[in-house]
């Protein structure tokens, strides 16, 4: 019935930082930039790797995201990556700074976690 995950929706509160998170930190491209003026809004589509995996909407004064202690719902974005150390590395020359580096204890791989600006845990899983 399903065939793979389209996309995953995130809104922001200031969509010039996001917009420059996920483009200049998280190196994801710019599909197409829409702005919706009947919502004060604006639609980001975003790729990885040349496929669409991300909308980033911008809505005014969006509602704060639950975190911690965990809430129900989506719980975190997580992405797969080559080499984990060098994506620490990368991440703190931008000046972000990554969770230690933990060990899934059911698969014995490697993945930490940093913030988006809105607080949305992100998730790098080591190959």
């Amino acid at each position: 019935m399903l065939s793979k995950i389209h996309h995953i929706a995130i809104i922001c509160r200031d969509y010039n930082v996001s917009k420059a998170f996920y483009i200049d930190v998280l190196g994801l491209t710019v599909i197409r930039e829409v702005y919706r003026e009947e919502r004060d809004s604006y639609k980001l589509d975003l790729a990885l790797n040349g496929e669409y995996i991300i909308e980033l909407f911008s809505f005014p004064k969006p509602p704060e995201r639950p975190s911690r202690p965990e809430a129900a719902g989506l719980r975190h974005l997580a992405f797969q990556v080559d080499d984990l150390n060098l994506v620490v590395k990368t991440l703190e020359q931008k000046g972000v700074l990554a969770e230690p580096i933990r060990i899934d204890e059911f698969t014995g791989k490697r993945f930490t976690f940093i913030a988006d600006p809105d607080g949305l845990p992100i998730e790098f899983y080591e190959k």
